[in-house]
């Protein structure tokens, strides 16, 4: 997951650029024109106003999105964020993302998101409840399990879910489980959820090292990000053998060419919500010898595996030509820009798009989803073993289109899922069909 960050006056907005991004592919992969029109247009955007009252006694009202962007494929999926910086264009393009991600998962989706603008970490438990039944009550009419499916994203989580959910199901009356993903296991919630982004994400490293023939032992790995995903990608890698050699979060980063110990970090970082150079045996923990670096300088290290995991457009065309890592994994929605795709293409980076890097988090809300409607719960090990195989096999069909028609891996991952879209959008007809007089 990412978070939003402020927009230089400079910068093109993130909707903006995610809509070039699809143009671009779609004219490489030979997408009709019509269809790429139609992507190009949310299928509807709510805004709400939500008003709570605070723990004080007075009334405060936050700004709330949710947008469909496509349902061609089927209902519209996507997470709810809770961010200051949340914008409407942002909440757009991050629906235009999941409408790609869902196709190139080859899931029965669309794209859809939401958000709210405001810092969580402000709200007491009891105004935070207060928000995220305020935002089910205004979107109550706008989702539901056949219509639009959402779910947790940044500082969000299974709780609010399952608030979310009792909303809906108080508003309507009834027992719709299957309205929102991501809930808590007791709520209907579906065993892996949790770690379902990162280790889709290690499934993909995975199956890259397969082709690319990377030994983990020799690969030394940076990650923008300690967040859930990041957590779990990085704990993953390491039990197989990488070095995890520097992490981050919003207030800076740690790096150590020895390498650290995830679950020390993470043990640590629960406690002092700090990143730090430590090494735990049970609850005592000491400090490592490492060097304190920006987020900006862990980019710009020389690893042989970077995976951006925070925040949106990190890198951008300042910055591009000094990434020094060979291959990129975004597990962030979004953090390559798209001025900074064609200088990576051109320096030889291979970069591994969120869109198939961090899909393993909406593949097992699908199968939440699943066990919500079938009424039959799965295991952990049951969902590990499909991630897996959906992973996989979302890997090789990338693969193949960047192999065979020497294309750049998101733009293999854009052709995959945009003529699947294709074949759908055109299904109902498009100019070609009804300008033929037969």
């Amino acid at each position: 997951m990412s978070r939003s960050r402020p927009r230089s006056d400079e910068e093109t907005d993130v909707f903006t650029d995610a809509v070039a991004t699809m143009e671009r592919i779609g004219e490489e992969a030979s997408i009709s024109a019509e269809v790429v029109e139609a992507l190009r247009h949310p299928d509807a955007c709510l805004v709400a106003s939500l008003p709570v009252r605070m723990h004080d006694g007075h009334l405060r009202h936050f700004t709330a999105y949710r947008c469909r962007h496509d349902t061609s494929r089927g209902p519209a999926k996507g997470g709810i964020r809770y961010h200051p910086d949340v914008t409407l264009e942002e909440v757009q393009a991050l629906s235009l993302w999941m409408t790609i991600k869902c196709a190139v998962l080859d899931l029965p989706y669309g794209g859809g998101k939401g958000g709210v603008v405001v810092d969580p970490k402000e709200l007491t438990p009891m105004e935070l409840e207060r928000l995220s039944r305020a935002y089910m009550r205004a979107m109550a009419d706008f989702v539901g399990p056949d219509v639009d499916i959402p779910a947790p994203d940044v500082y969000t989580n299974a709780r609010i879910m399952g608030w979310m959910a009792d909303e809906f199901q108080t508003i309507k009356r009834v027992k719709a489980p299957g309205v929102i993903t991501g809930k808590p296991v007791g709520l209907g919630g579906s065993e892996g959820r949790e770690e379902a982004t990162g280790r889709g994400a290690f499934h993909v490293v995975q199956e890259l090292a397969k082709h690319k023939g990377i030994e983990p032992a020799d690969t030394r790995v940076a990650i923008q990000g300690f967040g859930n995903a990041a957590y779990h990608v990085a704990r993953l890698l390491q039990e197989t053998g990488y070095r995890i050699v520097a992490v981050s979060d919003s207030r800076g980063g740690i790096y150590s060419e020895d390498g650290f110990d995830v679950e020390s970090i993470a043990e640590i970082k629960s406690r002092t919500r700090e990143v730090q150079g430590v090494y735990c045996k049970g609850s005592v923990c000491e400090l490592v010898e490492h060097d304190r670096i920006s987020n900006e300088e862990i980019l710009e290290l020389d690893v042989d595996l970077l995976i951006p995991a925070a925040i949106e457009g990190v890198i951008h065309a300042r910055n591009a030509k000094r990434i020094k890592a060979p291959v990129v994994v975004e597990v962030a929605n979004g953090p390559i820009q798209g001025d900074a795709d064609p200088i990576l293409d051109e320096r030889g980076v291979l970069v591994v798009p969120d869109v198939l890097a961090n899909a393993g988090g909406v593949t097992v809300s699908y199968f939440e989803w699943v066990q919500n409607r079938q009424g039959f719960p799965w295991s952990l090990a049951e969902v590990r073993e499909r991630l897996e195989e959906r992973m996989v096999r979302a890997f090789d069909d990338v693969w193949y289109v960047h192999e065979n028609e020497k294309l750049s891996m998101r733009s293999a991952a854009y052709a995959v899922a945009l003529r699947r879209l294709e074949r759908a959008l055109e299904s109902g007809g498009t100019r070609e069909f009804f300008s033929n007089n037969r």
